[in-house]
């Protein structure tokens, strides 16, 4: 028997916001929000931010759902739904990384294509200790690609797997990641707009479900400083009107068979390499984890199997042909990332820009590339604001509310120590 109904939708700072409505409001298809939750930061700080209508009295906005997007959720009565934004008007809120995303497929179905989005996310583990302070949780026997009771003592990966598989989640691989205690979660492909869905409603089922075993999951860029730091990266393909993927040259893949749409894609999104990290690294920690030889999508560079290259293009043949960018992490709204990448290749196809060579350094101690992303947040956002280009593709009302917020981000974690600053995050992220 379903009780309730939670509405939500994922706000500029990346976090699920909704509401809980009786089954009775289910058929009513929509509800309201307060529009100035656009203007609402980490530290509950309400700021007069585009759009968000601060000092024009707070009005509404609008989450609208299809019935067929309602699905059960992890919560006991509990179906969830996500939906898209409106003013009052009855005009789309620009704001909205959902509809920012439905954007970019519907520019991309002009050229008959379908985008096609695989997700990977990172995050750390932490647990409260004798003093209720959050340390790493303990996994002493924990290696990269670790599995089993050494690598998750408390089993919470296995009742994340069995919650997530129960509703119908397409999971690809849980596994551990190269520093301990770091988990690699990743999803099957789909459709862009299922496909990020699927991995904003994982996203908060895997913290909700590790959260009953005390462990918070942080899917932060870099929430622990000398350890290596979580990606969020996004693959794609596309598919044609016959269903086939479009990316393979005469059914080759790699970097020696480049299609003319993969040179295209490749070519945008090294062309708006530092207008794309303030959309999708766009926390002051982003800037710990984005640095050269960290295999983070620093630099501004492509390259074959090399995981020290921003844009990978796999060897992986036929369907399974895609690009992986590797740039963005998980404190990003992944409808407004996923929604960058996709216009900035798009934008690659439609202007021609040419296409670099592709990186043949090591990334570690060489490399070809002479341009990475900014030093720091503040920076990443002139080079946002500089990119017209990908904000008006993306969605300047969009654009300009972010970089409002995270240029007020930028002072208020300034004099923040690492411990100080992850902890400004953690407990959202």
């Amino acid at each position: 028997m379903t009780d309730r109904l939670r509405a939500v939708f994922c706000d500029h700072l990346s976090l699920l916001r909704g509401k809980y409505l009786p089954a009775s409001k289910i058929a009513t298809s929509s509800t309201n929000f307060c529009r100035s939750t656009f203007g609402v930061h980490f530290d509950k700080d309400l700021l007069p931010s585009p759009g968000s209508m601060m000092m024009e009295g707070l009005p509404d906005m609008e989450l609208r759902w299809q019935a067929d997007d309602i699905r059960d959720s992890w919560q006991s009565g509990t179906k969830i739904v996500i939906g898209d934004l409106y003013g009052t008007d009855g005009t789309p809120l620009a704001m909205c990384g959902r509809g920012a995303l439905k954007r970019a497929v519907a520019a991309w179905a002009e050229d008959g294509l379908t985008p096609m989005v695989g997700i990977e996310l990172e995050a750390f583990a932490f647990q409260k200790d004798a003093d209720g302070a959050l340390v790493p949780y303990q996994a002493p026997g924990a290696v990269v690609y670790g599995t089993g009771p050494g690598t998750d003592p408390l089993g919470v990966n296995d009742a994340i797997w069995e919650a997530a598989t129960k509703l119908g989640f397409r999971l690809d691989m849980i596994t551990a990641e190269y520093d301990a205690p770091q988990f690699e979660y990743t999803l099957s492909f789909d459709n862009a707009l299922q496909a990020v869905d699927d991995i904003v409603l994982f996203r908060q089922l895997a913290r909700e479900v590790a959260l009953g075993f005390g462990i918070v999951l942080s899917f932060l860029p870099k929430p622990i400083a000398e350890a290596g730091g979580s990606g969020m990266h996004i693959n794609f393909s596309f598919e044609d009107q016959n269903g086939n993927n479009a990316l393979p040259q005469n059914g080759k893949s790699g970097p020696d068979h480049l299609s003319d749409l993969a040179k295209g894609c490749i070519s945008g999104l090294v062309h708006h390499h530092k207008g794309l990290a303030g959309l999708l690294a766009p926390t002051a920690l982003s800037y710990k984890r984005l640095q050269p030889a960290s295999l983070s999508g620093y630099w501004k560079n492509w390259g074959g199997d090399h995981r020290n290259v921003t844009t990978r293009v796999t060897e992986e043949g036929g369907a399974k042909t895609r690009l992986e960018h590797r740039m963005a992490d998980a404190s990003a709204n992944p409808y407004s990332a996923v929604a960058a990448v996709l216009q900035a290749a798009r934008l690659g196809v439609t202007e021609s820009y040419p296409l670099p060579a592709r990186e043949t350094g090591d990334g570690f101690e060489t490399t070809d590339a002479s341009d990475g992303v900014a030093a720091d947040l503040n920076n990443a956002m002139d080079d946002l604001e500089a990119d017209s280009a990908l904000g008006g593709a993306v969605g300047q009302g969009l654009v300009d509310n972010h970089v409002f917020m995270r240029r007020a981000e930028v002072e208020k974690t300034a004099s923040l120590d690492d411990a100080a600053l992850r902890d400004f995050y953690i407990h959202y992220i």
